[in-house]
């Protein structure tokens, strides 16, 4: 279905609008994919906070130029589904996901920081933890010298409270003798 000029101008004000928030872009092929399949990616990107779109190639050439996506225009043919996400790994993990168990769906390629990324690049952003896991990594190194010094500390308690509690019954036995 053809769309008109001004059809055409708000979606590439809301691609553009959507790039100038996303940190990460990230581009797949879609052909051969099942309705079905398509409508689950869609919900579970959703529900990761990306946003997913088809759009046409020389719409969303013109919505990104100027961005840090625009390293990536050349890739932007064929059939393609369109990735946005604010964290940086979230669209990159949700298709990566899915490629893998859909063999239809094919990696094209992706965008960074203003640094395009290839197939392998967008793998790899892919197999880095979420913000939440990587926070809880470093909370647990943070933790770490504290709880064992707590440990050591409550053992050498234990070990003058054993050795106090033991001296208690030498001391009465001594007072009962005398």
């Amino acid at each position: 279905m053809s769309l008109n000029r001004s059809e055409k101008e708000a979606v590439i004000n809301d691609v553009t609008s959507l790039a100038a928030k996303a940190q990460t872009l990230v581009m797949a092929e879609y052909r051969g994919i099942k309705v079905a399949d398509m409508t689950k990616l869609r919900s579970t990107a959703r529900s990761n906070g990306v946003s997913l779109s088809v759009l046409k190639n020389t719409l969303a050439r013109r919505a990104v130029a100027g961005s840090g996506f625009e390293v990536v225009s050349d890739l932007m043919t064929g059939p393609l589904i369109y990735g946005f996400s604010v964290d940086a790994v979230a669209a990159a993990k949700v298709v990566a996901e899915f490629s893998k168990t859909n063999d239809k769906l094919v990696i094209r390629g992706g965008a960074y920081g203003g640094k395009a990324l290839d197939v392998n690049g967008v793998k790899q952003l892919a197999s880095i933890p979420s913000k939440e896991v990587l926070l809880a990594q470093l909370l647990g190194l943070m933790q770490s010298p504290i709880s064992r010094t707590a440990r050591v500390l409550a053992a050498i308690a234990e070990k003058k409270g054993a050795g106090a509690a033991e001296a208690i019954p030498e001391a009465a036995a001594e007072a009962v003798a005398a």
